[in-house]
């Protein structure tokens, strides 16, 4: 996912558009950073959130389950509340959401991508605002953020196109007076659930492109990251209401397992798209796959880059530091295995560990910052418990290795080499930035270890060796979803499809014909003429 510095002028407030929900009031000295009066936090206000919003919507907020408190990974303080959705308020916003459809299929294809470009638009005039956001309550830095808000304005920019591309077919029939023809319709409502370190582009490049193709979306946005899923919502909800159209066309139901386990279990969800962890990714495909649903699963990747004899070293060490480094880390694309042609292997380490001594490490809202916390504790602790597993099966710690002693969730971006390329800790996905430097003797080796993992999602081959790239991209290459030669693994456009094989789920989202997951697609036969021949010639009668 591509991270895109903008810089944007003015802010607009959610306070004249009549978006706050309701108002909760609180006392003065509440200690949320949504009622810290530091500039610095202002963008808080400018989204129209308060000590507590409502994480239901579907035409009307609200919200009668638990009250959740939203943190800040990079100094542990509250940010706001979201009042998330009870068993109630779920079954309300299926049934609304399933309303909204019979008006929302109705349009045209066209207008549907007239609205989506609307959406587009209001989220252009939020791009800072929205990706401060996602800084403070995911962890990644301000340029990331914007980046990611920017990757949902793109997806919506391409679903435009899309509103007047999608297709069909007319085959050949082997009757006469017949025609054969394949045909798109939607498939109702879509459910997405989408994971904490993306907290707006997943659900950006879902819905776009469903609601294109004609689908309601219902979203649950992470548990930890329900203050992006509410701003967003309400910035979707004033256009569609701008356009006259309910709201409940994006309908939004902040919740945990239970309400994801309701979304899995609901035949009324024609597709539900995942995003998330191979384990609950599994039992969410089990779920869905026994009511013989629809699903798009994006879930782990324990991506390689490999570096071959002839590689530029210091393009290598470049394109390694933000794949390996980048969101601290937290990226289903981040670099975890770096497998060097050993005539190359000291070369880079050393240059990897130079590069590595001079990111920037801080608060991800303040400028010049490149690398901000682990999201949450729990990623701590799969850090310490990930280095400590290394260096028991023999791995050096080339750099860093430590968790800093400094408020928020920070850890030392992390090298270390000497392990096999089999050894237990180098084949499970750790999600935190540690990458594993393993030492090869050929490219065919290399690629047979990219390969030896569970997880396809992403790998990159570094070479001018034109061989090796056209072995890499065939069917003795890569057997991952993302094939990338001269660029890290991280960072893919919006244009093709993204996802992965294996224990990485299969799905495909955004670009290329993913539109094709989110429709069904029926073959129609038409007969124009006044005889009733069977296919294949055969006579009844």
């Amino acid at each position: 996912m591509a991270a895109l510095v903008l810089s944007v002028g003015g802010r607009q407030s959610f306070r004249s558009l009549g978006l706050c929900g309701r108002i909760f009031y609180r006392n003065m000295s509440s200690s949320y950073l949504v009622d810290n009066k530091d500039a610095k936090y202002e963008f808080l206000r400018d989204l129209g959130l308060q000590s507590v919003n409502d994480g239901v919507f579907n035409g009307k907020w609200g919200g009668r389950g638990e009250v959740v408190t939203s943190i800040c990974p990079a100094n542990n303080k509250p940010i706001a509340q979201v009042r998330t959705a009870s068993p109630e308020d779920y079954q309300e916003t299926i049934k609304a959401s399933q309303e909204a459809w019979q008006v929302w299929a109705d349009l045209p294809v066209p207008k549907r991508g007239e609205i989506v470009r609307q959406i587009g638009d209001a989220l252009r005039r939020y791009l800072d605002p929205l990706g401060r956001l996602v800084s403070i309550e995911m962890g990644k830095i301000v340029p990331e953020g914007i980046g990611e808000v920017q990757e949902y304005v793109d997806i919506c920019d391409y679903a435009v196109g899309l509103s007047r591309m999608i297709d069909g077919k007319v085959f050949p029939s082997e009757r006469p007076n017949h025609a054969l023809l394949e045909c798109y319709n939607p498939l109702g409502v879509v459910g997405v659930i989408s994971a904490f370190n993306f907290p707006c582009a997943v659900y950006g490049w879902n819905s776009a492109i469903a609601m294109t193709c004609g689908n309601t979306v219902l979203w649950k946005g992470a548990p930890s990251t329900p203050l992006v899923s509410v701003a967003i919502t309400r910035i979707v909800q004033r256009v569609l209401e701008t356009n006259s159209l309910p709201g409940a066309i994006c309908s939004l139901v902040q919740g945990g397992t239970d309400v994801g386990k309701l979304m899995a279990a609901d035949e009324r969800i024609g597709l539900l798209s995942f995003t998330g962890s191979t384990a609950v990714g599994r039992q969410v495909a089990l779920d869905v796959q026994s009511r013989f649903g629809r699903f798009l699963l994006e879930l782990g990747g324990n991506n390689a880059i490999l570096v071959d004899a002839d590689a530029d070293v210091t393009m290598v060490v470049r394109a390694a530091l933000f794949a390996c480094v980048g969101t601290a880390g937290q990226r289903c694309t981040t670099t975890r295995r770096l497998v060097l042609h050993e005539s190359l292997h000291d070369q880079v380490v050393a240059g990897l560990a130079k590069a590595y001594a001079q990111v920037r490490i801080g608060d991800p809202l303040d400028d010049g910052t490149l690398y901000g916390p682990m999201h949450s504790q729990q990623g701590v602790e799969a850090y310490k418990k990930a280095v400590a597993e290394a260096v028991e099966q023999g791995g050096k710690i080339e750099y860093g290795g430590k968790v800093l002693e400094r408020e928020g969730n920070y850890v030392e971006p992390t090298i270390i080499t000497g392990l096999a390329h089999d050894a237990p800790v180098v084949q499970k996905e750790t999600f935190a930035p540690i990458v594993y430097v393993l030492k090869t003797s050929s490219m065919d080796e290399a690629i047979r270890w990219n390969n030896e993992v569970k997880q396809g999602l992403s790998s990159s081959i570094f070479t001018q060796n034109l061989g090796t790239i056209f072995k890499w991209l065939g069917p003795k290459g890569s057997d991952c979803g993302i094939v990338n030669v001269n660029i890290p693994t991280s960072g893919a456009e919006i244009g093709g499809a993204f996802g992965g094989e294996k224990h990485t789920g299969g799905g495909r989202e955004s670009g290329s014909d993913a539109w094709k997951q989110y429709m069904r697609r029926s073959t129609c036969t038409i007969n124009y003429g006044t005889e009733l021949p069977l296919a294949q010639g055969i006579k009844f009668e």
